[in-house]
């Protein structure tokens, strides 16, 4: 038992209830919190980055609608560019810019879009593109 082994103890002698333990306050007081208490290594040195933009894609029947938090850019400064089944989202501040290219699920007609900016969150409509059905024509 020599972990419970302090100086002001007795040792029991064999057959005889051990004495009780009298710790010295000044000693206990200076040992008992040697430990400093800090950040863990991997979280000190660690560049935090701002998150990325959040974006979401819905099907209704006409419409596909885009839904992009973007905070900290003026509506001016966003640009959108429709092509085919591909839609560019640009925007640019002072001190950072934002650029993304997203695959449209159904291919849209660009001139027919609807967009709203508001408190940070870009919405974008656009119209599907109806296809005309393919006939199968037998020879």
């Amino acid at each position: 038992m020599r972990w419970l082994d302090f100086p002001d103890m007795e040792k029991p002698s064999a057959g005889l209830a051990p004495k009780t333990m009298r710790l010295d306050p000044i000693r206990t007081a200076r040992t008992a919190h040697t430990q400093s208490y800090h950040m863990p290594r991997n979280y000190r040195k660690k560049n935090w980055k701002e998150p990325k933009p959040l974006i979401d894609i819905f099907q209704e029947k006409a419409w596909i609608t885009i839904v992009a938090e973007i905070a900290g850019f003026n509506k001016e400064t966003l640009k959108i560019e429709v092509k085919d089944q591909k839609l560019t989202l640009s925007a640019k501040a002072k001190d950072r810019r934002y650029y993304k290219s997203l695959n449209l699920p159904k291919e849209v007609i660009p001139n027919v879009m609807h967009t709203t900016y508001k408190n940070g969150v870009l919405e974008i409509k656009l119209k599907k593109a109806e296809k005309e059905p393919t006939i199968n024509r037998r020879s």
